[in-house]
């Protein structure tokens, strides 16, 4: 199953400016969201590790 998420408009305004109202909003969604869980579980351990650190995620 292929994923957005690599390429969401969203994300890609959180990565640009974290404090504006859509990337404070991507930020939050991505706590509740099943296709980004998805997706982080799809990804091999190195990029999870990554991922977890550049957007403050709960191990």
């Amino acid at each position: 199953m292929a994923h957005n998420c690599e390429k969401c408009p969203v994300r890609a305004r959180y990565d640009s400016n974290p404090r504006s109202l859509a990337g404070r909003f991507w930020r939050w969604h991505i706590d509740y969201c099943p296709g980004w869980k998805r997706y982080f579980k799809s990804l091999d351990q190195e990029k999870r590790q990554e991922l977890t650190l550049r957007y403050g995620l709960k191990k």
